[in-house]
């Protein structure tokens, strides 16, 4: 399998979308959005998804299928040496443990840098314990900072990533 990553705009909603709707279709618990909130979503909706200011969106296409298998965004730091965040990622279960994710987290991490952020941060579920090990083989741990509250009172894990230039370069 050959993943080539694909930077989407708006102009580009309808990919993204048919990859999104899978995203939450096979994993309804691991995002804030709900299937219901985006399946009927108009089409300004999608664009707007895709246009917040200086963000990255990005899928990852099978180049050997032509179909996409995974997603990710990474939104910027609001200010010089703070911390950009990765939001949205997903990847197909039939390409899992492929390098996918590590191809996105990777690809997400090196924009974030150049956009002089100094860390990457992400929230995941805390039962989602396939993401957070993919997620620490990337270099993110667990952070103490408190994560949204999600229903039945837990919260989310906030997990960190060092995007110092020794730190990306070894990537």
């Amino acid at each position: 399998m050959t993943i080539e990553l694909l930077a989407v705009s708006a102009d580009d909603w309808r990919a993204w979308r048919s990859v999104r709707i899978a995203a939450l279709t096979d994993a309804p618990g691991a995002f804030g959005s709900r299937l219901q909130d985006w399946a009927d979503a108009p089409d300004g909706r999608w664009r707007e998804r895709l246009s917040i200011p200086g963000s990255i969106n990005l899928l990852a296409v099978d180049v050997d299928g032509s179909a996409p298998v995974g997603m990710a965004t990474g939104t910027p730091a609001t200010d010089r040496g703070s911390r950009a965040e990765l939001i949205s990622m997903w990847v197909d279960p039939a390409v899992r443990s492929r390098g996918v994710a590590t191809a996105l987290i990777t690809a997400i991490a090196r924009w974030a840098a150049s956009t002089g952020a100094a860390t990457l941060a992400l929230s995941v579920r805390p039962n989602n314990v396939e993401a957070r090990r993919a997620y620490e083989r990337n270099g993110f741990t667990v952070s103490d900072e408190l994560g949204d509250l999600l229903p039945g009172g837990q919260r989310e894990l906030v997990m960190l990533r060092d995007l110092s230039p020794e730190r990306t370069v070894s990537d």
